[in-house]
């Protein structure tokens, strides 16, 4: 099985998790990026992965801002896991990340999400 989406550009860990006392939660725009993520999810129609997935990131900011890749990451894997894409985001053995260019005003995520086959090497 594959999977292609077209995402927005997701919000960083700094504005995805807000801490209230000893609690970490969502904030607020980090719940409305996954309702966007799982009504996109919705309108594809795809099923959900029980398997062992491998995931394709192809990340387009919306400016030319310094960022770490690795800090859009997991706000969108987790998204995609609540928008019920796979089962739970440990399902993922393999993933690939890849920046390009800015594309303003609001950038974007293209995600390609297959079944994971392990590649054995002969010894």
């Amino acid at each position: 099985m594959n999977v292609s989406l077209s995402l927005p550009w997701p919000p960083s860990l700094n504005h995805y998790y807000r801490h209230v006392g000893p609690r970490v939660l969502i904030s607020k725009e980090g719940r409305r990026y996954r309702e966007r993520v799982a009504e996109i999810s919705r309108r594809a129609n795809n099923a959900t992965f029980a398997c062992p997935v491998q995931v394709e990131l192809e990340l387009y900011p919306p400016d030319a801002r310094r960022r770490d890749i690795d800090n859009s990451e997991k706000s969108l894997l987790d998204a995609l896991t609540c928008a019920g894409v796979y089962e739970d985001d440990s399902l993922i053995h393999k993933i690939t990340v890849t920046k390009h260019p800015p594309m303003p005003p609001d950038g974007m995520a293209i995600i390609r999400i297959s079944d994971y086959e392990q590649q054995t090497t002969a010894e």
